[in-house]
């Protein structure tokens, strides 16, 4: 007698792998940077051309972006620890094609402005990426695949400006509209392919409402395995590195009269040595003088290649300060291996949360440090002829990481899992 088969067993689940969560921020890292060369002329084209008016509005939009972020980031950090790294993504995703499209289609200002307060408000892809590496990665292994992971920023700090440039010949509106369907793709990859990294066992059992705040974030560095002090280095460098979105296109344009293609070329000897530091050097050279000396270098070269930025009287000097600041990419891996060794399982997207909340704060100081600082220094001219001065304060803000690394940049064994 024939039997009847039974229903068909279960589909196994996708083990979380690093090169899903590579994928995904490869695909982000593109679509963010192809507005990087676009989104500061597309301004300027609203004020009338003016270039230190766009600067000042630039600032405007970058500060507001950075107070979402601050405010923000806590909350979806610990519901990354709750509810898992997946959703919290795919909401970040989604986020940042809502405000594409608003900027492709933005008739004023005010339209932009809508934008990056949406994109501020669930943006955290790259923070809760590194909660995911942080799941699946042996803590000997994070500042490598950290490492790694941020070559995937480096990979589109290199396509996407070029992408950009070129979509920008054609229509300044054009990149955005490439960019939201590259988010729109990579959504749809992560809801269909992108598996869960924290399992139920291992999340908190509540979200804690009383510390996902911005006050609850710097709290929890404060208390948990002496954080405070590398979260301030951390700082420190996120805030130096506002400076080149906030002036770059200005700057440059202004200094040497870089055009779009050269731009788009410039970026790309910049993604390309990023790469090259983040993906093929941060792992050896974190294995032969630890994590604390990968941050102490990372923070001396991204100083030295800020100062030739600054000072450089050509475009061309200014080009061989790229390999220089590419090495900077050694100080955020080292940093993040030494952060997560200090916090069990169930805190790590509250801690990259935390990490978030002060990368918020760095894009609201940034943007008026430097964009101001710049706008200044070139309605000044006759009198001060340093158009290279915002550049030469966030040398000056790694020269201060540098320093502080050498007192609190210390190896510890990892932590345990933490109870809830």
């Amino acid at each position: 007698m024939d039997e009847h088969p039974g229903p068909a067993p279960p589909r196994p689940r996708r083990a979380a792998a690093f090169g899903f969560i590579f994928a995904t921020a490869l695909m982000n890292a593109i679509s963010f940077g192809i507005m990087i060369p676009i989104l500061p002329n597309l301004i300027k084209q609203f004020v009338g051309g003016d270039t230190a008016s766009a600067s000042e509005w630039n600032v405007l939009f970058a500060t507001t972006w950075g107070a979402m972020q601050f405010l923000c980031g806590p909350v979806l950090g610990m519901l990354s620890d709750r509810f898992g790294r997946r959703p919290v993504m795919l909401i970040s995703i989604f986020g940042l094609f809502a405000d594409f499209l608003f900027m492709a289609f933005a008739p004023s200002l005010a339209w932009l402005y809508v934008g990056r307060i949406l994109n501020g408000l669930t943006a955290s892809s790259f923070s809760t990426a590194n909660a995911y590496v942080a799941d699946i990665t042996p803590p000997d292994r994070r500042a490598r695949n950290f490492g790694i992971l941020g070559s995937a920023f480096g990979f589109g700090f290199m396509i996407g400006p070029i992408l950009g440039g070129v979509l920008g010949e054609i229509s300044l509106r054009l990149p955005f509209m490439v960019a939201a369907g590259l988010c729109l793709v990579n959504w749809l990859y992560g809801w269909a392919v992108l598996p869960e990294s924290l399992p139920p066992e291992r999340r908190s059992r509540a979200v804690a409402w009383r510390s996902a705040n911005p006050l609850g974030a710097l709290t929890f560095l404060r208390e948990n395995g002496h954080l405070l002090g590398l979260a301030s280095v951390i700082f420190l460098f996120q805030l130096s590195q506002t400076v080149l979105p906030n002036i770059f296109v200005l700057y440059t344009g202004y200094r040497y009269g870089w055009t779009p293609g050269v731009l788009g070329l410039t970026f790309m000897a910049s993604g390309a040595s990023m790469i090259l530091v983040q993906m093929f050097l941060v792992g050896p050279v974190v294995k032969r003088v630890g994590e604390r000396g990968s941050v102490l270098l990372g923070a001396a070269s991204g100083a030295i290649g800020f100062l030739i930025y600054a000072l450089a009287p050509t475009g061309f000097l200014y080009l061989t300060g790229i390999p220089v600041f590419a090495m900077a990419g050694f100080l955020q891996p080292g940093l993040l291996g030494l952060m997560t060794r200090r916090v069990g399982p169930r805190h790590q997207g509250q801690l990259q949360g935390a990490i978030q909340s002060l990368q918020g704060i760095a894009s609201i100081i940034g943007p008026s440090l430097f964009g101001l600082t710049f706008a200044w220094s070139i309605r000044h001219q006759a009198s001060v002829h340093l158009p290279g001065l915002a550049v030469l304060a966030a040398a000056a803000l790694l020269t201060l990481a540098f320093m502080l690394s050498l007192r609190v940049a210390r190896p510890v064994q990892a932590a345990p899992a933490m109870a809830v």
